[in-house]
C-alpha cells in the first residue's frame, strides 16, 4: 500500500511539473517597449501595444515606451540587443533591408523574434495645392523627367516607403535608379517638407498619412491595397491606376537574444491574447491595419522568407 502511495505521489509530482512548464510563471514589474521617432509608425505601434496590454490586464507591472530615433531603427535595436530584462523593440522590414544595403550588421538572428502583429498599406501623397492630380500622371511624368521631382521618405532608404514606390515605378516603366529620394527622420518632417515645397511627393504608410489627410493638408493619390478601402473609398489603388502592384507593410516585435523558452512562451500567450482583445481590435480599425498575427516560431520562419524576398526585390530595383 505504501509503495502505491509513493508511486501515485511521484506521478502527481511529474504531472504538476508538466503543468508548470505549460504555464510559465513570469513576473514582470516593468516592461520597456523601444520605438523610433515620436509619432512615427513604430511609436504608434508601441503606444497601441502599451494601451492594449494594460487595458486588458495582461501585464501586472508598468509598461514604458522609450524612443531611440536615428539610423533607421539601428540605435533602438542596438539598445535592445544589449539588454537582459523585458525590453522589446518594434521592428519592420528595415531590420532586413538595413543589412542588405550594408547599413547595418544586425539581422533578425541577433534578436529573439516574438511576433508579427499587423500589416498596413503604403500611400503616395502630395500637398493639397499640388498640380499633380493622380498617381498615373505622376508616374508618366517621372518616366519623362525624373529629375524634376523630389520624393520624400523616412527614416532611411530601403524601407517599404521607398521600395513600394520603386516597385510601382519600375512596373510602369520608369528607371528606379533615376528617382530622386530625400530622406527625413520621420513622417512629420516629410509632410513639413511637402507643405514647404522642398519635395514634390512623398511615400509613407496610411496610418502616418491619414492625420494630415484628415486635416486637409495633403492629397492621397493612391494606395497599395488590392482593392479600395471601405473607410477611404475615394482613394484608388495602383491597379486602378494601371500599375499592377499590391504592397503590404508589416510591423512586429522582438526581444534581446537568448531569451528563455519560458519567456518566449509567456509572450506567445500574452500577444496571442492581446490581438484578440477588444482594445486591439479597435486599434486596427482606427489605423486601418490588417490583423497579421504570428507567434514566435511563425515569425522566425516569416522573417527568413522576407529576407529572401527583399533581397530579390532590391536586385530587381538596382539596389
Amino acid at each position: 500500500m505504501r509503495r502505491k502511495c509513493i508511486i501515485i505521489s511521484a506521478l502527481i509530482a511529474i504531472l504538476l511539473a508538466g503543468c508548470s512548464q505549460e504555464e510559465p510563471d513570469i513576473s514582470l514589474d516593468e516592461v520597456t517597449l523601444v520605438a523610433g521617432s515620436i509619432g512615427g509608425g513604430w511609436d504608434i505601434t508601441a503606444q497601441m501595444i502599451q494601451d492594449s496590454l494594460l487595458s486588458e490586464n495582461l501585464i501586472d507591472g508598468e509598461i514604458h515606451v522609450v524612443n531611440h530615433p536615428g539610423a533607421g531603427g539601428e540605435l533602438g535595436w542596438k539598445y535592445t540587443q544589449q539588454q537582459k530584462g523585458p525590453v522589446l523593440a518594434i521592428n519592420s522590414s528595415l531590420l532586413i533591408t538595413n543589412h542588405l544595403l550594408g547599413q547595418s550588421q544586425l539581422t533578425y538572428k541577433d534578436f529573439t523574434p516574438l511576433a508579427i502583429l499587423a500589416t498596413e498599406w503604403e500611400v503616395v501623397v502630395v500637398s493639397k495645392d499640388s498640380s499633380i492630380k493622380s498617381a498615373n500622371s505622376l508616374i508618366e511624368s517621372l518616366k519623362g523627367a525624373p529629375q524634376n521631382f523630389k520624393i520624400g521618405v523616412s527614416p532611411r532608404l530601403g524601407n517599404d516607403d521607398q521600395l513600394s514606390f520603386v516597385l510601382a515605378s519600375k512596373q510602369a516603366g520608369a528607371e528606379p535608379e533615376e528617382l530622386d529620394f530625400l530622406i527625413y527622420e520621420n513622417s512629420a518632417q516629410v509632410v513639413e517638407a511637402l507643405l514647404e515645397k522642398q519635395i514634390d511627393v512623398a511615400s509613407m504608410t496610411l496610418s502616418e498619412a491619414k492625420k494630415y489627410y484628415d486635416l486637409d493638408q495633403v492629397k492621397i493619390l493612391v494606395i497599395s491595397s488590392d482593392k479600395r478601402l471601405k473607410e477611404l473609398p475615394e482613394i484608388p489603388t495602383w491597379t486602378e491606376e494601371g500599375i499592377e502592384v499590391v504592397f503590404e507593410h508589416w510591423r512586429g516585435i522582438m526581444g534581446p537574444p537568448n531569451m528563455s523558452k519560458d519567456e518566449i512562451q509567456f509572450w506567445d500567450e500574452t500577444f496571442g491574447q492581446m490581438v484578440q482583445s477588444e482594445q486591439w481590435q479597435q486599434t486596427t480599425e482606427q489605423y486601418m491595419w490588417k490583423d497579421f498575427y504570428m507567434n514566435s516560431s511563425e515569425t522566425t520562419e516569416f522573417l527568413e522568407k522576407q529576407s529572401k524576398m527583399y533581397e530579390e526585390l532590391m536586385k530587381a530595383s538596382g539596389k
